[in-house]
């Protein structure tokens, strides 16, 4: 169970606050709530989610030793590239979807390398697969920022220092 202060990453909103832990009766039944609060863009936005709903991912921010080897795993290829785009698209967003951030990792790893090769050939990159990078970086990248106490941008250029992207992209050009 998470205890208020943590932050948590809850699928569908990205990082999130837990802000209170209480009990709210909804159609005559009690259950205990988490009380979410968005970190992003000073989000107004609040989230009831029963402490016991296992359907919806919730998961505690990584530690530092997890975080230091999902940047380290940049150094290394990602995944096999997919040439079929619907397949393409189908594989990695299970791979998202399946929350293991070393897996995510990989993805990200993958779809940044093949971006830049597709810009450098004046190209443009699949909109689909766009779109995964971009939730990936929005959660992903900003999590490492926040586990290692520095910003998303420096994530970013860490990265793409690793895979050998050389530009001056920041997290707002590319998400």
């Amino acid at each position: 169970m998470f205890k208020i202060g943590d932050l948590i990453v809850y699928s569908g909103h990205g990082i999130c606050r837990v802000d209170d832990i209480s009990d709210k009766t909804y159609a005559g039944i009690t259950k205990t709530y988490y009380v979410l609060h968005p970190i992003e863009n000073n989000q107004k936005l609040t989230i009831n989610t029963p402490v016991d709903n296992d359907n919806i991912g919730k998961v505690k921010l990584m530690d530092q030793e997890e975080a230091e080897r999902i940047l380290e795993s940049f150094h290394s290829a990602g995944i096999n590239w997919i040439e079929k785009p619907q397949l393409r698209v189908q594989v990695y967003k299970n791979i998202v979807n399946t929350g293991n951030r070393m897996d995510i990792a990989k993805v990200a790893n993958t779809l940044m390398r093949k971006k830049h090769e597709i810009e450098m050939g004046k190209r443009k990159f699949y909109q689909q697969d766009s779109r995964i990078l971009n939730t990936i970086q929005n959660i992903l990248f900003k999590e490492l920022a926040i586990t290692l106490h520095t910003s998303p941008d420096v994530i970013i250029e860490k990265i793409k220092s690793m895979l050998r992207i050389q530009d001056k992209t920041t997290i707002q050009d590319i998400c």
